[in-house]
């Protein structure tokens, strides 16, 4: 009799800039994807049927993973035993430790389990840095891990006045970025939470002289749609700068229609963090 597979729940954690995005891509191009380091790490694990990993949540090329998550199925040859949850976490990250990926916890599932279908929620963060006349003075350290609007300092009630018009459920057409999947997919969406808090950045205390300001802007929703959150992040800062008014969120999100988003208002993929998936 063939036993059956074990399945795991795997969170992990990637700094993005090198990759494609999380969605494994052909071995051929230039850049791949973070699953397709997590999948070939995986096959060292002598598997007698490949390995897949079924990511939760989709992020892009240049955006970043605090933890993500995935599901897993083992088989393991006749009379080996399954991996426990420590095994599993110390093997894979024993081969991905040439790649900035990491696996951080590891939780035997049943078979019904499934990464993302049954993840209630989903937060994200964004990360501003205000105080830069030029992209050049970002600090080295933060590099691809921030955006640097222009201007010094950012109007941060306005954003969080024009943040509530987009908390609730609505129809984010136009907060999404058109690709081959939009005819397929609702764009109405939940937004639970919107948070816009001052933050700290990586060793920033030991250049406090220079005056910068570093700000995390926090979503939370069930799904969000593609490009969703950098769209409603260039319009929050739009707003912040004085480019738009609060109620522009509103009259956007009442068009309905992704053409018409302001040109170029998109933020830039690098200050985008998949902060956590929730079970």
């Amino acid at each position: 009799m063939v036993s059956l597979p074990a399945r795991y729940l795997v969170f992990f954690q990637y700094f993005g800039t090198k990759y494609s995005g999380v969605m494994e891509t052909l071995n051929d191009q230039s850049m791949v994807g973070v699953q397709n380091h997590l999948e070939k790490a995986a096959q060292n694990l002598n598997p007698i049927v490949p390995i897949k990993f079924h990511i939760s949540s989709r992020t892009d090329a240049g955006v970043h993973a605090l933890c993500n998550s995935a599901h897993l199925d083992i088989h393991r040859a006749p009379g080996k035993p399954d991996f426990n949850e420590k095994q599993l976490l110390y093997a894979l990250n024993y081969h991905l430790k040439a790649e900035p990926i990491r696996i951080l916890n590891v939780h035997r599932v049943t078979s019904s389990f499934h990464a993302r279908f049954s993840a209630l929620s989903r937060t994200y963060i964004y990360r501003l840095v205000m105080g830069c006349a030029h992209h050049s003075e970002i600090p080295v350290f933060e590099r691809d891990l921030c955006w640097a609007p222009r201007g010094r300092c950012l109007n941060v009630p306005a954003m969080q006045d024009a943040a509530q018009f987009l908390l609730g459920t609505h129809d984010f057409s136009t907060f999404r970025s058109l690709n081959s999947e939009t005819p397929f997919r609702s764009p109405v969406r939940t937004m639970l939470q919107i948070d816009i808090q001052p933050s700290s950045g990586f060793l920033s205390h030991h250049y406090e002289h220079r005056g910068l300001e570093f700000w995390e802007l926090k979503f939370r929703s069930r799904a969000f749609l593609y490009r969703q959150v950098r769209r409603m992040v260039g319009a929050l800062v739009a707003v912040g700068q004085g480019k738009l008014t609060p109620h522009h969120i509103k009259e956007l999100l009442e068009m309905k229609d992704a053409r018409a988003f302001p040109p170029n208002a998109i933020a830039p993929p690098s200050g985008l963090f998949l902060k956590s998936v929730e079970y």
